[in-house]
């Protein structure tokens, strides 16, 4: 199915040139004199590269529909060539190479469940959840003084990423970590 130039909007999957994108962001623009317009800017879905494109109103856009599926997975574990998942319907294990995965390997945990998107029958991104729960594994010790309202200082949680956090978070402490963001959220109460 091709898309009107009235369907597009942000958050829309579609596909441009045989590859997938989702749109980050779309513009009207109705200049009064000429034609209308969309400009769209699109981010691969494979790759994440960002491309922007421009649609004249109520002109075929050869934007498509795109062969892609969402399929509800648990992380298992990881080898040397990527990751290891477990369908929950099929239990069957699908492994994703480690380029599919990118830095979302950060929020990866034995156990968690998350999305993994199929393009053409291929894995070939994951979806965490919104909020995950890290251990700091190493972080500088607070200071005497150090008060909510201070700086922040670098802590590195349990899978590698590195956060910002407050100065009084203390190494072993679990910290909730926004998965669209890289960013501390809270502490945890264990």
């Amino acid at each position: 199915m091709e898309y009107q130039t009235t369907d597009l909007k942000k958050g829309l999957k579609v596909e441009v040139d045989g590859k997938p994108y989702n749109i980050i962001k779309c513009d009207f623009t109705n200049p009064g004199k000429g034609s209308a317009f969309y400009k769209v800017r699109l981010k691969n879905l494979e790759d994440g590269s960002v491309i922007e494109r421009t649609y004249k109103s109520g002109v075929s856009t050869g934007v498509m529909q795109p062969d892609l599926e969402d399929m509800e997975v648990e992380y298992m574990y990881s080898d040397p060539d990527g990751f290891n998942f477990m369908n929950q319907s099929t239990y069957e294990t699908i492994h994703v190479l480690e380029e599919y995965v990118g830095d979302m390997k950060y929020y990866l945990q034995e156990g968690i469940k998350l999305k993994l998107m199929y393009y053409k029958g291929k894995p070939i991104s994951i979806e965490p959840p919104t909020f995950v729960e890290l251990k700091v594994t190493e972080t500088d010790p607070g200071l005497k003084g150090d008060t909510a309202q201070g700086g922040t200082k670098k802590a590195i949680m349990e899978t590698g990423l590195q956060v910002n956090v407050p100065l009084f978070i203390k190494q072993d402490e679990v910290l909730k970590i926004d998965t669209r963001t890289g960013e501390y959220v809270e502490r945890v109460n264990s």
